[in-house]
């Protein structure tokens, strides 16, 4: 049976709006992981050490701070808390330029870093399958998508 040309409109505005709404998940992924990733991708002239963790307030933890060879001595700095930074920890980190905060290096910092953009992968897998009806590209992002959650869950 031949479709009307308004049901092969409502198809094309279908995909379109999906579209533009796994557009807008994956952009805000990436923004919202980018602003901490940075700091570890493009990790190379920043300073380095490894942060002593002393205690932990609401948001932040603070601690000690043992520089590499080319990093400068600080008195103290912070880190964003979460469910992976307790009391008595020891984890290599970056200084994020021009302040006291710091970055979690390695691979369970960049892990860590990309989350937002996991989760915006498996959120967008399910627009993808059902907005678009893209099944395998779905199938592709949800798993890559969790992937990433789980292995930043093992790494930290």
């Amino acid at each position: 049976m031949k479709r009307s040309t308004s049901h092969r409109l409502l198809d094309h505005g279908r995909v379109f709006a999906a579209g533009c709404v796994v557009l807008l998940l994956l952009v805000a992924g990436v923004w919202a992981s980018w602003g901490t990733a940075h700091h570890v991708v493009l990790a190379k002239g920043r300073e380095h050490g490894t942060m002593s963790v002393t205690g932990c307030g609401e948001d932040t933890c603070t601690g000690s701070f043992s520089p590499d060879e080319r990093s400068q001595q600080r008195a103290g700095v912070t880190i964003e808390r979460s469910v992976a930074v307790r009391r008595g920890d020891r984890f290599p980190v970056v200084v994020k330029p021009g302040t006291g905060e710091v970055v979690r290096t390695g691979v369970p910092g960049f892990l860590h870093a990309w989350l937002p953009l996991g989760g915006a992968l498996v959120l967008s897998a399910l627009v993808l399958a059902g907005g678009m009806r893209l099944t395998r590209t779905a199938w592709g992002a949800g798993v890559a998508g969790a992937a990433l959650l789980a292995a930043t869950f093992f790494a930290l």
